[in-house]
């Protein structure tokens, strides 16, 4: 069985939420495979920058530090507090290609790199649109420098990003997070929809799980 975590790079909440689905994957790595699915959040062609959407940020940071128990650094903050000086232009598409690069290399890591891509960003003010934000992590996931900048440019990698965007448009994904468990090829169950605690989505993975074994029992793989 699989479950999708259906996030993106620059979703706040996603980040909020990565304390939670980084312990869930390590929790119940015996019971799912874990798959991480970009969903297109900012597309590339609209990009705007960042003082276009600083104003909300600025507000909505806050309630992710509330409800998540984590903290935004100074070095990204000072972006959203300074919308004039910041040369950031978010999109999806550059830290999307990047992760179906590391996810070729570590496919069993997928939790964790993109908890690092967020904390890149959210903690240490790294811009994922810039091939050099990701180079402090190649080493730790065994990855060639020379051959992941060559994939960044490669428009096979592009073209599977937007696979990746596509098939959270068909799993009916319009917000980040979204968890969902596939048991079968037709069937899904939806296990988390937005920022969830950890003990919310266990008790919800743990009533589906008894609903399978009751009905048709599944070995977990």
């Amino acid at each position: 069985m699989t479950i999708y975590y259906c996030y993106d790079a620059h979703c706040g909440w996603c980040y909020g939420f990565s304390k939670v689905i980084s312990r869930l994957a390590t929790e119940y790595q015996d019971h799912f495979h874990f798959e991480v699915l970009s969903g297109g959040m900012i597309p590339k062609e609209t990009a705007r920058p960042i003082k276009a959407m600083a104003g909300y940020i600025g507000e909505a940071y806050k309630r992710v530090e509330e409800l998540a128990d984590v903290q935004f650094g100074a070095d990204y903050l000072w972006h959203i507090q300074n919308p004039d000086d910041s040369d950031w232009f978010p999109e999806s598409l550059t830290p999307a290609i990047a992760l179906c690069i590391f996810k070729e290399y570590q496919p069993e890591q997928q939790v964790a790199i993109v908890a690092d891509f967020q904390k890149a960003m959210f903690e240490e003010g790294r811009d994922l649109s810039d091939g050099e934000a990701y180079r402090h992590l190649l080493e730790k996931y065994n990855i060639p420098a020379d051959a992941f900048y060559e994939k960044l440019k490669d428009p096979t990698y592009a073209e599977k990003a937007r696979y990746e965007f596509a098939l959270c448009a068909q799993l009916e994904v319009t917000g980040f997070p979204k968890l969902l468990l596939q048991v079968n090829d037709t069937k899904f169950y939806l296990v988390a929809e937005g920022f969830t605690p950890y003990d919310t989505l266990t008790a919800r993975l743990e009533k589906i799980l008894q609903e399978l074994s009751a009905t048709n029992p599944v070995t977990p793989h």
